[in-house]
C-alpha cells in the first residue's frame, strides 16, 4: 500500500505545479520586483556548465539535475551512487560484486557487463576529466562543489561521446571556497569516517587546497560458518590543487588526486539452483537456495584476505584564457592511472563455480583543447578537438574445481587469462547557440569521432587428471576502427522571464569492441561487435514562479536504440560430455524507449522544503536476435524486458529548519524513494528481478548561530526494507543467478567544524 501511495502523491505533486504553470510561472517577475524579505525566502539560481560555459540550469534546452554539496548531504548520499532515487530515470547503483565499481543507466542506456573491454553508456567526468572504466568510478563525495547528470546523448559538448548520458563532478575551486572544514562520523556495521578540506590564498594570485577523506566499515553480510563480515569499505581518498592566476585573462588549475581501497568481498545471493556438470551421474544440484527474504547471510570460498584492492590516481592541469572579450581558449591535459586487484565470488556460494580474481592496470592521457565565442549578446559557439589514448592489460584467473565432476569427485579447473585492450579516441566538435529573434534560440551541434581499438587475448585451461587432454591455449588480436558523426539540434522559446519550452535532437554514439571472454578457437572468429547508436527526441518546460517560491521542469523523449551490445551465456555442444560454455556479445536488439519526467521543488512558508522528482519509462525491444531463442521456445519470454529500466521511479523529499536564536538552528528533513518492478540482467532470469519497493530515510542536523559546527544524524532505509540492486548472470556455468542487496537499515552521527 505505501508503495502505490508514494507514487501517485508524486503523481499529484507534479500535476499540481504543472496545472498551475500558467498562473504562477508565466508571469513576467520584472512585474513584480521582490522584496528584500522574498529575497530570503526563494528558491536559489542553480548555474550549471551543461553547455561548457555557466547558465542558469532554467535556460538550458537540456534535461539536467543538479546538487549542490549541501544538497547531496541532505540526500544522505556519501558515494556517488546515492545519486539513486534523486534524478529522474537514473539507475546507479555499486557494480556486480565489485566494490570500487559503478553501474549507471540513464533512460535504460548504460554498460551491461562489467568487463573491461566495454566502454560505458553513459559518461563519468570530474572536473572535465574522463573518466573511461566503471571501475574506480564508485566516487566518494568529500570535496564536491557540485554533480550535475545529463540525460540523453552527450555527443557535441563532451570529451567522449555517450549514448545515456553523463554525469558531471565539480571538486571545491580554492580562490572560490576558502572555508575549511573538519569532520568526523559514525554508524552502523562498524562505520568510522574523517573528512578534512584546507584551503587558503595569496595576494589573489595563488591558491591552494589539500581535501581528504577515510572511510571503513565492517560491512553488512556475514559468512555464518566464518562469522567473517563483508560489504563493507576501507577508503582513503586525497585531492590537493593549485590555482594560478598570473593575470586577470588567464587562470592555471593544477590537481592531484589519489585513492586507496582494501575492501572484504562484495557478496550476493544465488537466486537458481547451483550444478555441478558430472560426468558419470549427470546433473548434480551443489545447492538450492534459500526462498525466505534474505537474511545477509553467505558464504564463499575465498579465504578472509582475499579481498578487493584498488589503487586510483591522476594528475591534471587546465588552462583558462580570455583572450578578449569575445573569445576564450581553455586546455583540459590529464593523466590517470587504476590498478585494481580483485575476487569476486560470482556464485556466492562456498563451491568454486564462478570465482574470479580480475587484476587491472589501466592507464590513460588525454587532451582536450576548447575555443569558446560569444559577441555579448545573441551568438555563442564552441569548437574542440578531443584525444583520448588508454591501454588497460589485465591478467584474470578463474577457479571452477567444483563445476566438473566424475562420479561425485571434482574435478580441478583453472583459467588464466592475459589480455591488453590499446584505444585511441579522436574527435573534433562544434557547437552554435543562436538568438535569432527576440525569445527564440536555435543550437546546432555537430560532432565527428573516431575510436580505434587494437586488442590482444590469450587463455589457458587447466584442467585436472580427468580431463587434462582438454588443457589448451587459446590466443587471437584484433585491431579495429569505427568513426561517426554525432548531429544535435535544439531550438527553444522564451516564453516569459520564468517560462522556456525546447525541443531537441540529438544522437549517440558508442564505439565497438572485442569480446573480452572469447575462451574457444570457434569464438575467436566472431569476437568483434559494431558499435551502438542512439537518437533520442526531446520536449521541455521549464519553469519558476515570479515569487521565485516554485520551480518545476517537464521533458518528454523518445529515442530509438539500436545496435545494442548484449553479452549472453550460451551453451555449445549441449549433447556432448564437455560442452563448451560460452559468453558471446551480440548487436542484438533494436529498442523504443519513451519517457516523462518531472523535477519540482517548492518553498512553503519561510523555512519549509518540499521537493519531488516523478518519472515514467517504457523501454521495449522491436527485435532481439538471439540464436538460442530461435532454437528453443521454452525460451521464448528471455528478452521481454529491458535491463535497469524500472517503468516508475518517484521521490519526495520534505525539510524544514527551526530559528533557534542564539542557539542556531535545526533542520529535520525525511525522504521517500520508490521504484518499480526492475530486472537485473539482459537474460530475464526470474530470481534476477527485484519488485517494486520503497525506501525511506530520516535526518536531522543543528547548525551553530555561525554555522561553526553542525551536527548531523540520520538514518537510511528507515523501514529496513529489503530489497535487491544489481545482478550476475552467467546461467551457462552451473546455472549461476546471484544478486546482490542494498543496505538494511542503517543510521549515522558526523560532527563538522567549520573554520
Amino acid at each position: 500500500m505505501k508503495r502505490a501511495t508514494l507514487k501517485y502523491s508524486s503523481l499529484s505533486l507534479a500535476i499540481a505545479l504543472a496545472t498551475m504553470s500558467p498562473a504562477a510561472f508565466a508571469q513576467d517577475s520584472a512585474q513584480t520586483p521582490p522584496t528584500t524579505q522574498s529575497d530570503a525566502t526563494t528558491l536559489d539560481t542553480v548555474q550549471v556548465t551543461a553547455r561548457r560555459r555557466t547558465e542558469s540550469i532554467q535556460d538550458v534546452p537540456v534535461a539536467v539535475s543538479a546538487f549542490s554539496e549541501e544538497q547531496l548531504r541532505d540526500l544522505q548520499a556519501n558515494n556517488i551512487d546515492g545519486l539513486q532515487g534523486a534524478v529522474p530515470n537514473l539507475n546507479i547503483v555499486q557494480g556486480r560484486g565489485s566494490s570500487n565499481s559503478v553501474n549507471v543507466f540513464i533512460r535504460g542506456i548504460g554498460q551491461p557487463d562489467a568487463l573491461h573491454s566495454f566502454d560505458p553508456g553513459v559518461g563519468m567526468y570530474v572536473d572535465d576529466v574522463y573518466y573511461s572504466r566503471i571501475n574506480g568510478a564508485l566516487f566518494s563525495l568529500f570535496d564536491v562543489q557540485q554533480v550535475e547528470v545529463l540525460r540523453g546523448p552527450q555527443g557535441t559538448l563532451y570529451g567522449k561521446n555517450s549514448t545515456g548520458g553523463a554525469i558531471k563532478i565539480t571538486t571545491r575551486n580554492p580562490f572560490d571556497d576558502t572555508s575549511n572544514a573538519v569532520e568526523l562520523g559514525v554508524g552502523a556495521f562498524g562505520r568510522r569516517e574523517a573528512k578534512f578540506y584546507l584551503a587558503g590564498s595569496s595576494d589573489d594570485v595563488l591558491a591552494a587546497s589539500l581535501a581528504g577523506t577515510w572511510i571503513k566499515s565492517d560491512g553488512f553480510v556475514e559468512d555464518p560458518t566464518t562469522g567473517q563480515d563483508y560489504n563493507g569499505e576501507d577508503t582513503a581518498s586525497l585531492r590537493g590543487k593549485l590555482v594560478a592566476r598570473p593575470t586577470d585573462a588567464v587562470s592555471i588549475t593544477f590537481s592531484l588526486d589519489y585513492t586507496r581501497q582494501d575492501n572484504a568481498l562484495t557478496l550476493g545471493r544465488p537466486t537458481a539452483p547451483l550444478i555441478r556438470t558430472d560426468l558419470a551421474l549427470g546433473p548434480v544440484v551443489l545447492l538450492t537456495p534459500g526462498t525466505g527474504e534474505y537474511d545477509f547471510r553467505t558464504r564463499t570460498s575465498f579465504a578472509p584476505d582475499q579481498g578487493q584492492e584498488l589503487s586510483h590516481k591522476g594528475a591534471s592541469a587546465a588552462v583558462d584564457w580570455t583572450i578578449n572579450d569575445a573569445w576564450a581558449f581553455k586546455s583540459i591535459t590529464a593523466w590517470r592511472g587504476l590498478n585494481t586487484s580483485s575476487h569476486i565470488d560470482i556464485d556466492a556460494s562456498e563451491f568454486e563455480l564462478g570465482d574470479v580474481l580480475v587484476e587491472v592496470d589501466q592507464n590513460q592521457v588525454s587532451q582536450e583543447l576548447q575555443l569558446q565565442y560569444d559577441n555579448g549578446s545573441n551568438l555563442q559557439a564552441i569548437f574542440g578537438l578531443y584525444y583520448m589514448h588508454e591501454q588497460v592489460p589485465s591478467y584474470q584467473e578463474a577457479y571452477a574445481s567444483d563445476f566438473f565432476g566424475f562420479a561425485g569427485t571434482p574435478i580441478s579447473f583453472l583459467r588464466t587469462i592475459n589480455d591488453d585492450l590499446d584505444t585511441t579516441s579522436m574527435a573534433a566538435f562544434a557547437h552554435v547557440n543562436w538568438e535569432f529573434a527576440p525569445t527564440w534560440t536555435l543550437a546546432a551541434g555537430l560532432r565527428y569521432s573516431k575510436d580505434e581499438k587494437d586488442y590482444w587475448r590469450t587463455t589457458s585451461t587447466f584442467w585436472g587428471p580427468i580431463l587434462a587432454a582438454l588443457n589448451e591455449t587459446v590466443a587471437f588480436s584484433g585491431k579495429q576502427s569505427w568513426d561517426a558523426w554525432t548531429p544535435s539540434l535544439s531550438l527553444q522559446k522564451a516564453f516569459s522571464d520564468n517560462v522556456m519550452g525546447y525541443v531537441s535532437a540529438n544522437r549517440g554514439f558508442k564505439s565497438g569492441g572485442f569480446n573480452g571472454r572469447a575462451n574457444s578457437i570457434a569464438e575467436t572468429s566472431s569476437a568483434v561487435f559494431d558499435p551502438e547508436f542512439v537518437w533520442t527526441y526531446e520536449a521541455g518546460v521549464k519553469m519558476r514562479s515570479s515569487d521565485g517560491r516554485l520551480l518545476g521542469n517537464v521533458a518528454a523523449f523518445h529515442s530509438e536504440y539500436k545496435d545494442f551490445q548484449a553479452r549472453v551465456s550460451e551453451v555449445q555442444n549441449p549433447g556432448s560430455p564437455t560442452p563448451t560454455f560460452a559468453f558471446p556479445v551480440l548487436n542484438a536488439a533494436k529498442l523504443s524507449i519513451n519517457g516523462l519526467e518531472f523535477e519540482g521543488v517548492a518553498l512553503l512558508g519561510d523555512n519549509t522544503r518540499l521537493s519531488g522528482q516523478l518519472s515514467y519509462l517504457d523501454a521495449k525491444y522491436d527485435e532481439f536476435v538471439d540464436p538460442r531463442v530461435q532454437f528453443d521456445p521454452a525460451l521464448a519470454g528471455l528478452h521481454d524486458h529491458v535491463p535497469f529500466s524500472p517503468e516508475w521511479s518517484a521521490r519526495l523529499a520534505l525539510q524544514h529548519t527551526f530559528d533557534l536564536g542564539d542557539s542556531g538552528a535545526l533542520t529535520i528533513g525525511g525522504d521517500a524513494s520508490y521504484r518499480s518492478e526492475t530486472w537485473l540482467s539482459v537474460d530475464n532470469r526470474p530470481g534476477l528481478m527485484e519488485d517494486g519497493y520503497t525506501l525511506f530515510g530520516l535526518f536531522g542536523a543543528w547548525d551553530s548561530p555561525q554555522y561553526a559546527w553542525q551536527v548531523r544524524a540520520g538514518v537510511r532505509n528507515l523501514t529496513d526494507e529489503v530489497y535487491k540492486t544489481e545482478g550476475q548472470e552467467f546461467s551457462s556455468v552451473a546455472n549461476i543467478q546471484t544478486v546482490y542487496y542494498g543496505p538494511p537499515r542503517n543510521w549515522y552521527l558526523s560532527v563538522r567544524y567549520n573554520f
